[in-house]
């Protein structure tokens, strides 16, 4: 699974964000450091055309507007036409009603390859309701040791329901078909002190799925690990007199180098 990685730098995809506006240099950065190419266009007018051009699409609905969300359907239409891979970040879905049904509506296209968010917003696009704490996930949704069985049977059902691959990050990671879960546990809990974290990991879903679309459950499991790997060897960095805006450049540095060998060797996973 981790010639992925080496897959992103091999072919370097270039991968169209139509994303938020407090994370989108974050994002941009975050595809270069991991081998891909971004492009940002969130105009309707050239949505579809910037599409055509890239090797797959990411939405991320964290600052909708009546403008990007036109671009972001039709942008979704074409990629669905061109089978390229559309990764979808349904941030702070359940919050209102807008991004609810914008994130529903995106994936009524039928171009969706994965959906990366937190357990809240998934919960929400599977039940209709759930526990979003603004755009963050409820504390008391959270997948911990002792429900982890019944996560990993409700990312599988997800993935079903959805027809995509559900990729749940939080304290631990889960990302599954209907099929396989993978259980993540890579990661540092000072990376939710970092806005654009969760906006970041879905930006590397983009790279490694449009780098080896083949697998893209084993790419979608490969990027999530590459940034909770990212986030513990950076936090290792940190000198004492140093925060959270040093640790944000710290884990993009991280990704710049992050070796297959080293994400083979760092990874932190199970299947079941």
């Amino acid at each position: 699974m981790f010639n992925t990685w080496e897959n992103i730098r091999k072919n370097a995809p270039l991968i169209h964000h139509i994303t938020n506006y407090v994370t989108v240099n974050d994002v941009a950065n975050i595809t270069l450091a991991c081998g891909a190419s971004p492009v940002m266009a969130d105009d309707a007018k050239e949505a579809a055309e910037i599409t055509q051009l890239a090797s797959g699409l990411c939405l991320n609905i964290g600052t909708l507007n009546q403008r990007t969300i036109p671009a972001m359907l039709s942008a979704a239409r074409k990629a669905k036409e061109l089978n390229h891979p559309v990764v979808l970040d349904p941030v702070g879905a359940g919050a209102t009603t807008l991004r609810t049904q914008t994130a529903l509506d995106i994936l009524q296209t039928g171009s969706v390859t994965c959906v990366r968010g937190n357990i809240s917003e998934i919960k929400t696009l599977i039940h209709g309701t759930g526990n979003t704490k603004g755009v963050d996930a409820a504390a008391v949704d959270g997948v911990t040791e002792e429900n982890l069985e019944s996560s990993c049977a409700f990312a599988k059902q997800a993935a079903q329901q959805l027809n995509t691959i559900v990729a749940i990050t939080g304290a631990i990671d889960l990302v599954a078909d209907t099929k396989n879960c993978y259980i993540i546990r890579n990661g540092h809990p000072e990376m939710s002190r970092i806005t654009g974290t969760g906006c970041q990991c879905s930006a590397l879903v983009a790279a490694c799925i449009a780098a080896s679309p083949a697998k893209p459950l084993e790419a979608s499991a490969a990027a999530v690990m590459a940034m909770g790997m990212a986030g513990e060897l950076a936090h290792k960095h940190l000198l004492p007199h140093e925060g959270n805006a040093t640790y944000r450049n710290r884990i993009i540095d991280t990704i710049c180098h992050l070796t297959a060998a080293e994400l083979n060797k760092g990874a932190k996973y199970e299947i079941r």
